[in-house]
């Protein structure tokens, strides 16, 4: 789609490549803007109408969206502006500089000011930072024809119409109905009769990563947003969520890579940046894995009296670390998805035992054959590298399962207690164990 962009526009062919980008989805377009060389970005959006430029306005990149409010004229800003839900323009002013703030702000009308200000006094994790104020309210006592008469009134401007809101003189939530309903009861039936009363609700305060679990638990395509006072103030819709959930598991990801969160993709951060990200965790690493030396120094007597016990360092860390991350991503992947608590921790601990038993038995025998046959050193090298190996995958496992749900309890991120740090406390248990069973065993 880019290169016949490109073509369009080296032949000059506006009107073809206007009906051209009319039929692709907003989303496209913005990747197709991405993509072209940043001065033809201005012409090629400004060929869009007016519906579909605030779509595709809405799909684009921070950098893209601040390159083009820069470019545009009052007029056009205001023109966008219209176009777009109360929530989108909140993100968007979250990403811009302070001196296109202030015209965006100066150019909104005093309705959509005052309903951007509602939502950006809410904390930045907040249900209510996510929330947007446009969707259709109803009150109970409202026929549906009288409540089908408000949706085609009010609703061209509402995010959602799929689901209505029930509210009193003082915007409490008393219930909600679909369309689905609405259309499918009497025109004389009463809303206060047919609504639904059961409501699930968040509160305006409450942490967006759980608003989005609760999209993932209950399947909605909107959630009601309410105050202390269970006043109605805005609802969540799924595109939202959906955002959430996506940047809630990428900030894991590199937590559990070591990586310091940005809400840059890779491609967008630069070279300086990336470092700056990257190096603390690796210099913290690198410091704790310094007690991993100071065990081997210790011991390097024992290594010198026996220095075949050298060459299955690396395999004993190495086994240690992987069993102690299968264990510790599977946990924090339950935590993340509330189906871990802390309460559960004993239960965890005699289930990860057992299979720790499992898998060190299986690994120690497999090794045991292995060195005898490849490496050909004294059985009771063997025996010390074996029994070494067995006792590493059960610490590991141990401490991979406990670790984040104790971050978790203490109100830290269990995906910090990832496989960098658990490999790096691994490693140096192992090597305590490595050597006090080789100075029982061997004498030495």
């Amino acid at each position: 789609m880019t290169e016949r962009t490109l073509l369009f526009l080296e032949n000059k062919d506006y009107r073809g490549l206007r009906e051209f980008l009319c039929e692709i989805n907003p989303a496209d377009i913005a990747l197709i803007l991405s993509e072209i060389p940043e001065e033809s970005l201005t012409l090629v959006f400004r060929l869009l109408p007016k519906e579909i430029a605030a779509e595709t306005f809405v799909e684009m990149d921070g950098d893209e969206q601040e390159f083009l409010l820069k470019a545009f004229s009052d007029k056009e800003i205001r023109d966008v502006l219209d176009e777009l839900y109360v929530d989108d323009t909140v993100d968007i002013i979250e990403e811009m500089p302070a001196n296109v703030v202030r015209r965006i702000l100066a150019l909104a009308d005093s309705e959509m000011r005052a309903q951007i200000n509602e939502i950006l006094h809410y904390p930045k994790n907040s249900a209510g930072s996510i929330m947007t104020t446009e969707f259709v309210d109803l009150k109970k006592d409202m026929t549906v024809a009288a409540a089908f008469e408000r949706i085609r009134r009010v609703g061209v401007d509402k995010e959602t119409i799929y689901t209505c809101y029930v509210i009193d003189e003082n915007r409490h939530l008393l219930g909600l109905i679909s369309v689905k309903t609405l259309l499918l009861s009497s025109m004389r039936s009463i809303i206060g009769d047919i609504m639904e009363t059961n409501i699930i609700s968040v509160s305006t305060l409450q942490d967006r990563e759980a608003v989005g679990d609760d999209f993932v638990k209950y399947g909605f395509l909107a959630m009601p947003v309410v105050d202390n006072e269970n006043r109605l103030v805005g609802i969540v819709t799924i595109d939202d969520a959906i955002d959430v959930i996506q940047e809630e598991n990428t900030e894991d990801i590199e937590k559990m890579a070591a990586i310091t969160p940005t809400d840059k993709t890779y491609m967008k951060t630069g070279i300086i940046e990336t470092w700056i990200k990257r190096i603390p965790w690796l210099l913290l690493l690198m410091i704790s894995a310094a007690f991993t030396g100071k065990i081997i120094t210790v011991f390097e007597d024992a290594l010198a009296a026996q220095i075949a016990l050298t060459a299955f360092i690396p395999m004993l860390m190495d086994s240690g670390g992987n069993a102690g991350s299968q264990a510790s991503v599977s946990i924090i992947r339950g935590l993340a998805l509330n189906e871990i608590e802390y309460k559960n921790i004993f239960a965890i601990w005699r289930k990860e035992f057992v299979v720790s038993i499992l898998c060190g038995i299986t690994l120690a025998a497999a090794n045991f054959v292995k060195i005898l046959i490849i490496d050909r050193v004294s059985i009771t090298v063997a025996a010390v590298v074996c029994v070494t190996l067995f006792a590493t995958i059960i610490i590991a496992k141990l401490v991979g399962c406990t670790l984040p749900i104790l971050a978790k309890r203490i109100g830290f991120d269990p995906a910090v207690m990832a496989s960098p740090f658990i490999t790096t406390i691994v490693d140096a248990l192992s090597l305590l164990v490595y050597f006090n069973i080789a100075s029982a065993l061997l004498g030495i």
